[in-house]
């Protein structure tokens, strides 16, 4: 379980949002960084802090497209990679 996936997660979707408008650039910008202050806490994140943006994210990379879409599914991907090594469920 690697920090640098949630710092990887949380730059794209820094990057989202610079592609984004109103709430949705809003949205985008505030999952950034709440992923961003996970990163940098002494204990990670959870598996249900975790399902709760990637569920926001599956629901974000089904209204979008292009490079917009392609940020949100890596972000989407990187918090799965971190997911892997969070144990319980």
């Amino acid at each position: 379980m690697s920090r640098e996936e949630l710092e990887a997660a949380s730059e794209a979707l820094r990057k989202a949002s610079e592609l984004a408008e109103g709430d949705l650039q809003r949205r985008l910008y505030d999952h950034s960084n709440q992923v961003a202050e996970l990163a940098s806490r002494d204990q990670g994140p959870d598996h249900g802090r975790l399902d709760r943006h990637m569920n926001a994210l599956y629901e974000i990379a089904d209204d979008t497209d292009g490079d917009l879409h392609d940020h949100v599914v890596a972000a989407r991907e990187h918090l799965k990679e971190y997911r892997t090594g969070v144990a319980g469920v």
